[in-house]
């Protein structure tokens, strides 16, 4: 297992995280799994022996069972592992249940705590923007978290490019914590990220953690052209996350993929994770599972090495569309491109 720093902290993690979203099965969670206690010890004994040191939940997930359920899980292995949770989403049905107030980010930081059975969390993410909420009060309540230990440090997930500056450039003004890590939707399916987040994560010096890296299983060879899956979703039912924009673009790279996983005698999905754990910018992907064997084979990607002449035909045919500022920039700046724009420019 490979180590990188994360962003510009301390902080070394292992190119894989353990993902939690199938942990629990509570309401809507149940269509992603329902992994119990027993099933995380086996999941997260398969990781530690892998070398992988990060755990990431939320408290959202399964509305405070994955917290639980992880918390059981690593007794007597805190010290093993890094843990990462996040708060922002609806936890209850008051009016301050969701959000990242002052208030609700130090009540869900304490919940969190006692749920995971902990004294502190390595790693705190913000799981979306707060557009009703000033900045400075979420850096503040934030800040204090770190001061008091209970928070090691800070992350932020699923801000747009101009929210993640503007949070940056509050916390350098008034002396706040900064964010260390960006948590965001990265994959072959869809590589938006380079537009702005990739970019701006180099330029801030923010680690990329990779959530649903196979495009919540569009990316593991199940779904084929012309083929329908055995089990799991479907394309023509109405895929939401990720939404699929493009569908011939999709299987175009799902067949390339495979021919390369082919060649290699690995899985479609190694593929997948291996060629995103080659791109600017990414320090750990999240991979979760409903199986063991899924994760089994997750951890294989670490060991897959592409080839430049692989790693160019997967950057071709998944390559997004230039828009604007981008395609104009490339035309008339490329000559002065830095690192950042070489995230989406090459």
């Amino acid at each position: 297992m490979e180590y990188r720093q994360l962003g510009r902290s301390g902080l070394r993690v292992s190119t894989l995280t353990l993902g939690t979203m199938t942990y629990g099965g509570e309401g809507n969670f149940a269509k992603l799994g329902n992994v119990d206690v027993d099933g995380a010890k086996r999941q997260i004994d398969m990781c530690l022996d892998a070398g992988v040191n990060l755990i990431d939940t939320a408290n959202m997930y399964s509305t405070g069972v994955a917290e639980q359920i992880v918390g059981k899980a690593i007794a007597g292995k805190r010290d093993d592992v890094l843990i990462s949770t996040k708060v922002r989403m609806v936890m209850g049905d008051g009016p301050n249940d969701a959000g990242l107030s002052r208030h609700h980010i130090i009540s869900q930081a304490e919940a969190s705590l006692r749920r995971l059975d902990t004294d502190h969390v390595d790693l705190y993410h913000v799981h979306e923007w707060d557009g009703q909420t000033p900045l400075e009060e979420t850096l503040e309540a934030l800040d204090t978290l770190v001061r008091s230990g209970k928070v090691r440090y800070l992350g932020v997930s699923n801000y747009a490019g101009w929210q993640l500056l503007k949070a940056l450039g509050l916390a350098d003004r008034l002396g706040y914590q900064r964010f260390v890590a960006n948590q965001i939707y990265y994959s072959l399916e869809s590589r938006d990220a380079e537009y702005e987040l990739i970019p701006a994560s180099i330029d801030q010096g923010l680690g990329v953690l990779v959530w649903s890296p196979l495009a919540g299983g569009l990316l593991s060879g199940k779904y084929r052209r012309g083929q329908q899956a055995a089990d799991g979703r479907h394309l023509e039912e109405d895929w939401n996350e990720p939404p699929v924009r493009d569908a011939e673009k999709l299987y175009d790279t799902i067949e390339e993929v495979v021919d390369i996983a082919s060649s290699h005698g690995v899985s479609p999905a190694q593929i997948s994770l291996a060629y995103l754990l080659r791109k600017p910018g990414v320090t750990s992907l999240v991979i979760g599972a409903r199986k063991d064997e899924q994760l089994r084979d997750n951890l294989g990607a670490t060991e897959v090495r592409l080839s430049d002449d692989e790693f160019r035909k997967l950057e071709e045919i998944s390559k997004p569309y230039l828009i604007y500022p981008h395609w104009h920039q490339e035309l008339s700046a490329s000559e002065r491109f830095g690192v950042p724009d070489r995230a989406l420019h090459g």
